[in-house]
C-alpha cells in the first residue's frame, strides 16, 4: 500500500521512481504547529473518516459490487473492495447515480442520519412537483396569462386579486359551512344517527321569544318570490342563508356532542384570522418588491427607460398603450421635479393662497361626506320603519333598497366630486391619484359604518318595557337576521349595478363610438377601464361579506359566485367595450395598495363584528345564542365546564399577571425588528452610495486614459 492513503494503488513508474529517490526526494517535514493544525476544518474531517474506516472501506466495496452486478461485469475480490471509490469507477455518469441511488447500497449500509436526509431531500422533491403540477391547475391561469400579455402587468394584477378573492371567499364558505351549518342540518334533518337539542329560553319575558318570519302571502307568488329572493325575506328568512335558522344549543352525531354555539363564535373568528394572516402574508411579498422600485428620482428615470418595458406584451395596441405609458410616466416625473421647484421659489403670500384654498376645499369633501352620511342615516331609519308598512308592491320593494340606492349613489357621486376638487389643491400627479383614492376608500367603507350605526340605533332599546329583553323586540324581534338581510341587500344590488353598467351604459357606448363618426362622439371615446376605481369596487363588496358573514353564515357562498361572474363579466369589457387607462399603475405598488386598502376593509370589518359579539345583547326569539346575554357569554360559560387546572392556565392567561409582561416583551421584540430595519435601511443606503462612488471612479479612469490618446492626436 502507498503512503498516500490506504486503499489507493500508485503507477508503476511512480513507484520505480520513489523506490530509488529520483522523485519526490526525502526531506524531514518540518514540525507543524500543533494548535493551529487541529483546529483546521479539514484535520477535523480526516479525524472524523478515521473514525469508522471499516463502514467506508465496506459500503466502497459494496458499491462495486452492485456496480458489477448492474453491469454485468465479474464481482470484485474481498481484498479489492475498497480499492476504489464510486467516482473512480469506469461507468458512466448516469449509471454511477443509479447504482448510487439504487436500495441496496443505501438502505444496509447508510447511517440513520443520511437515511434521514434523503427521506427529507425526496419529500421536497417531492411536494416541489406537486407544487408545479398545482401551478397549472391555478383557477384562470391561461386567462389571466392572456390578459398579461395583451394589456400588460397593471390590469393583470386586478385579475389577479379578483382570484384571490375567490379563493379566499371559498375558503371561508367552506369553514362556516363544515362547523355551523353541516352539523345544523344534519342533526335538523336526523342524518347519521343524530338528533338536536333545541334551546329553551331560560330567565327571558314571553314577550322576547315571539318571532314570526316576514311574508306576504296575499301577493301574487312569482312577486313574492321574486321579492324574496332579491331582499332576503319570505321564504329565505328561515333558510340556512340567515342567523335565525340556528337555533339549536347542541347537535348529537352519534354519541358526540358538538357544542353549536361555541362553534358558531370560534368559526367566526377563524374566518377573520385567516383573512387576516392571509392578507399580511401577501402584503409583506408585495411590501418587499414596492421596496425594490423605492429608489430616488434618478435611479427611477434609469429605471423607465433602460427596464421599463414589459416584455410580456404581445399585442400592438397594448404596446403603443405602453409607449404612451412610459412617456405619462416621464411626463409625470417631470412634472414632479417642477412642481418641487415651484414649491421651493413660492413666497409666504403664494403658500397662504394655496393653503387657505386647501382648506377651503377640505372643507368642501367634509360637507359632502357629512351629507352622504346624513341621508344614509334617514334613508336606513325610514327604510327601516316603513318596510312592513303595506303599501303597493313597487314602492315597497322601493323602500326595503332604498339604503342600498343612496349607498350606490353616493358611491358614485362624491368621487366625482373629489376628482373636480382636486384639480384646485395644486397637488403633485402622483399624490392626487392617492389621495383621491384615500378619499373614495374613505366614502366606500364609511358609508357601510354609517348603515350599521343606523341600524343599530334603531335596535338600541327606547323603553322600560324592551330592557327586559336588552333591544327593541317588536321592530327586531330577530335583530341579527335584520341585520344579515340588510348586507345581502348591499351584495345584491351592488352585483346588479355591476351587470347593469356593463349591459347598459358600456356596450351601448362602444357601439356609438364604433358606428356612429360624429366628432363629439368620437371624442368621447370608449371608456377606461380604471383599475384602482374598479378594485375599490370589489374591496367595498368584501367588506360587506366580512361583516355579514355572522349574520349570514352562507354569505361566502353568494360573494364567490358573484366574484366568478365578474371576472368574466370584466374580461369581456376589458377586450370588447372598453380601453386600458392611459394612466399606468405599476404591478408591484399597485398589488400592495390594493391588499393596504383590503387590509383597512377588514379592521372596519372587525368593529361592526366585535360590537355585535361582545356589546349588543343578543336576540332571545332566534339563534344560537339566545340563552346568552351577549354572544360572547358562551365562552365564559364553556370555560366553567373545564377541569380546574385549565381553568386556572386560561384565567391565569387572562389575567394582567400575563397580559403586562408579554405586552413588554412584544414591544422589546417590535423594537428590535425596527432597529434592525433601520440597521438594514443604512447598510442598503451605504451600498447605494458605494456604488455611485465606483461608477464616478471608472468614469473618472476612463477619462484619464482617453486624455493621453486625445494630446497625441
Amino acid at each position: 500500500m502507498s503512503e498516500f492513503g490506504a486503499g489507493v494503488e500508485l503507477p508503476g513508474w511512480v513507484a520505480d521512481s520513489r523506490s530509488r529517490g529520483e522523485l519526490f526526494p526525502p526531506e524531514e517535514p518540518p514540525a507543524a504547529p500543533v494548535g493551529f493544525l487541529q483546529e483546521l476544518p479539514s484535520y477535523r474531517s480526516v479525524l472524523r473518516r478515521r473514525a469508522a474506516p471499516g463502514d467506508v472501506e465496506e459500503r466502497r466495496g459494496n458499491l462495486r459490487g452492485i456496480a458489477a452486478a448492474e453491469l454485468g461485469g465479474p464481482k470484485p475480490e474481498g481484498g479489492e473492495s475498497g480499492a476504489l471509490p464510486l467516482r473512480e469507477l469506469p461507468v458512466s455518469i448516469a449509471d454511477k447515480r443509479r447504482i448510487r441511488d439504487s436500495p441496496q447500497a443505501d438502505i444496509k449500509y447508510s447511517s440513520g442520519w443520511n437515511q434521514w436526509k434523503r427521506t427529507r431531500k425526496s419529500w421536497k422533491k417531492a411536494l416541489k412537483d406537486i407544487k408545479e403540477l398545482s401551478s397549472y391547475m391555478k383557477l384562470w391561469r391561461h386567462d389571466i396569462h392572456s390578459i398579461e400579455g395583451k394589456f400588460g402587468t397593471g390590469i393583470q394584477s386586478y385579475f389577479s386579486f379578483l382570484r384571490f378573492l375567490v379563493l379566499l371567499n371559498f375558503l371561508i364558505f367552506i369553514l362556516m359551512f363544515s362547523f355551523v351549518t353541516l352539523p345544523t342540518v344534519i342533526s335538523n334533518y336526523g342524518i347519521f344517527n343524530s338528533s338536536s337539542a333545541k334551546i329553551s329560553p331560560k330567565n327571558t319575558e314571553p314577550y322576547c321569544t315571539v318571532y314570526t318570519p316576514s311574508g306576504n302571502k296575499g301577493l301574487v307568488y312569482f312577486y313574492t318570490y321574486l321579492k324574496d329572493l332579491l331582499t332576503g325575506t319570505g321564504f329565505l328568512e328561515m333558510t340556512a342563508l340567515f342567523y335565525g335558522y340556528y337555533a339549536i344549543d347542541a347537535a348529537w352525531i352519534s354519541v358526540l356532542r358538538y357544542n353549536l354555539p361555541l362553534a358558531y363564535l370560534l368559526t367566526t373568528f377563524a374566518y377573520l384570522a385567516l383573512s387576516l394572516l392571509w392578507i399580511i402574508k401577501r402584503s409583506v411579498e408585495g411590501f418587499r418588491q414596492n421596496l425594490v422600485h423605492d429608489v430616488n428620482q434618478f435611479q427611477s428615470y434609469c429605471n423607465k427607460v433602460f427596464a421599463g418595458w414589459d416584455f410580456c406584451i404581445t399585442d400592438l395596441n397594448a404596446a403603443r398603450l405602453k409607449h404612451r405609458s412610459l412617456l405619462y410616466e416621464l411626463q409625470t416625473d417631470l412634472e414632479e421635479e417642477r412642481l418641487k421647484q415651484k414649491i421651493a421659489d413660492r413666497t409666504m403670500k403664494e403658500k397662504l393662497r394655496i393653503y387657505s384654498l386647501r382648506i377651503f376645499i377640505n372643507l368642501i369633501v367634509i360637507a359632502v361626506l357629512s351629507g352622504c352620511f346624513y341621508s344614509i342615516y334617514r334613508a336606513t331609519v325610514f327604510s327601516q320603519e316603513n318596510s312592513s308598512v303595506s303599501i303597493s308592491h313597487n314602492a315597497n320593494l322601493l323602500v326595503q333598497y332604498l339604503p342600498s340606492i343612496v349607498i350606490t349613489s353616493a358611491n358614485f357621486i362624491a368621487p366625482q366630486i373629489f376628482s373636480v376638487l382636486i384639480r384646485f389643491e395644486d397637488y403633485s400627479p402622483a399624490f392626487e391619484i392617492r389621495l383621491t383614492l384615500m378619499r373614495c376608500v374613505f366614502v366606500r367603507l364609511a358609508n357601510i359604518g354609517v348603515l350599521l350605526f343606523s341600524l343599530w340605533s334603531q335596535i338600541h332599546c327606547a323603553t322600560d318595557r324592551c330592557k327586559a329583553c336588552g333591544y327593541d323586540y317588536e321592530l327586531y324581534p330577530c335583530w341579527e337576521s335584520a341585520v344579515g338581510q340588510e348586507m345581502y341587500k348591499l351584495l345584491i344590488f351592488d352585483f346588479i349595478i355591476i351587470i347593469a353598467m356593463t349591459l347598459f351604459v358600456d356596450f351601448p357606448r362602444k357601439l356609438l363610438v364604433t358606428y356612429c363618426s360624429w366628432k363629439l362622439v368620437q371624442w368621447w371615446g370608449l371608456q377606461e377601464f380604471g383599475i384602482s376605481d374598479n378594485v375599490l369596487e370589489i374591496i367595498y363588496g368584501q367588506t360587506i361579506c366580512w361583516i355579514g358573514t355572522f349574520f349570514s353564515p352562507l354569505l361566502p357562498a353568494i360573494a364567490t359566485i358573484k366574484y366568478f361572474i365578474i371576472f368574466y363579466i370584466k374580461k369581456i369589457s376589458l377586450i370588447h367595450t372598453r380601453k386600458p387607462t392611459s394612466r399606468p399603475i405599476r404591478a408591484s405598488s399597485s398589488n400592495f395598495f390594493f391588499l393596504l386598502v383590503l387590509l383597512i376593509g377588514l379592521i372596519l370589518a372587525f368593529v361592526p363584528v366585535g360590537i355585535s359579539i361582545a356589546h349588543i345583547s343578543s336576540s332571545k326569539a332566534c339563534g344560537p345564542f339566545r340563552n346568552f346575554n351577549t354572544s360572547w357569554a358562551v365562552v365564559p360559560d364553556t370555560v366553567l365546564h373545564f377541569p380546574i387546572g385549565l381553568q386556572k392556565v386560561l384565567y391565569g392567561i387572562a389575567s394582567e399577571a400575563f397580559a403586562v409582561p408579554f405586552f413588554m416583551v412584544a414591544c422589546l421584540l417590535m423594537f428590535y425588528f425596527i432597529a434592525l430595519a433601520g440597521a438594514h435601511k443604512r447598510v442598503v443606503e451605504q451600498l447605494r452610495e458605494q456604488l455611485v462612488m465606483e461608477s464616478r471612479d471608472k468614469l473618472s479612469s476612463h477619462v484619464m486614459l482617453l486624455e493621453p490618446l486625445d494630446k497625441g492626436r
